[in-house]
């Protein structure tokens, strides 16, 4: 599933390439992948026509297009999401999973793909600061000028669960998904499931400054790419996947200590981690 660098990487493509123009056209290709806009298929496709997009926008892993209407088109790329931009005149072949079209007054043609369908557009409205309703419970994430760090760390610490259930919360701290919470914790040598109530303060500033260092460096190659369905608007794939120390590396050396990664099933997904540079924590004995 896209994270925050995988989103980002799209967000600055868009902004490239959309950002001013006006909508042509709207073409419903699968209604599932506007089941967001609860008014329907011709109502997103009435507002979205001849409104003009502004410099497109994200908070953690969502993404919203402002548009001069003073609402915004809202996407969530679920697990196999993508925009991709073309030329009209140079390529007419849609392709098997495309099911949003957006064709341009410029004569560009956006195009929302999503194999699993699980993500979705919708035309939200939005709040005073800009933020569309349906994206305002969702917490700061760590690249946000707003965000407070300390805050961030008193929520984690405020959760009673596992370490990585509350990195992947996103209303205690945006962005942060499966992949690069396993690598945040490897680089602060914390376990995945440390109890969050036993964490101190300065344990909890290292994982989230870990977790923001981790996805700067992703964001700078272009997010992680393990197959066809997260690659950036022109169709290319990210390469921080070659960078990667925990995840996905079971059975592998870890980089600092040579002991073999391990992982385990962690909610429906799976947790990578160093046996020995992120020991898993004792149980607390039982109350009598």
């Amino acid at each position: 599933m896209p994270e925050l660098p995988e989103v980002e990487t799209v967000r600055r493509g868009l902004a490239a390439r959309v950002s001013g123009a006006s909508v042509a056209a709207v073409e419903v290709l699968h209604p599932r992948s506007v089941r967001r806009h609860v008014a329907g298929p011709e109502d997103f496709i009435a507002r979205l026509v001849d409104r003009r997009f502004g410099v497109p926008e994200r908070r953690g892993k969502y993404l919203w297009l402002p548009l001069d209407s003073g609402e915004a088109l809202v996407a969530h790329l679920g697990m196999s999401g993508q925009f991709r931009i073309f030329d009209r005149a140079e390529d007419s072949d849609l392709g098997p999973h495309v099911r949003v079209r957006i064709l341009l007054a410029s004569g560009a043609d956006m195009r929302f793909l999503d194999q699993r369908t699980f993500g979705g557009l919708a035309v939200d409205s939005v709040d005073a600061r800009g933020v569309p309703t349906s994206v305002q419970h969702i917490a700061l994430d760590p690249f946000d000028a707003e965000y407070d760090r300390d805050q961030a760390v008193a929520r984690v610490r405020g959760r009673r669960t596992e370490l990585k259930r509350a990195l992947l919360d996103q209303q205690v701290v945006s962005g942060i998904g499966n992949i690069y919470a396993d690598e945040a914790l490897w680089r602060a040598r914390l376990n995945f499931a440390r109890p969050t109530d036993a964490l101190t303060r300065a344990q909890g500033r290292l994982i989230l400054d870990a977790a923001r260092e981790v996805m700067a460096e992703a964001l700078q190659l272009g997010g992680t790419s393990f197959d066809a369905l997260y690659v950036k608007v022109n169709g290319e794939s990210g390469y921080f996947e070659r960078s990667l120390d925990a995840y996905g590396r079971e059975g592998e050396p870890c980089a600092r200590c040579g002991t073999l990664i391990r992982r385990v099933g962690f909610m429906n997904r799976s947790s990578f981690f160093c046996p020995r540079c992120q020991p898993t924590p004792r149980r607390r004995p039982s109350s009598p």
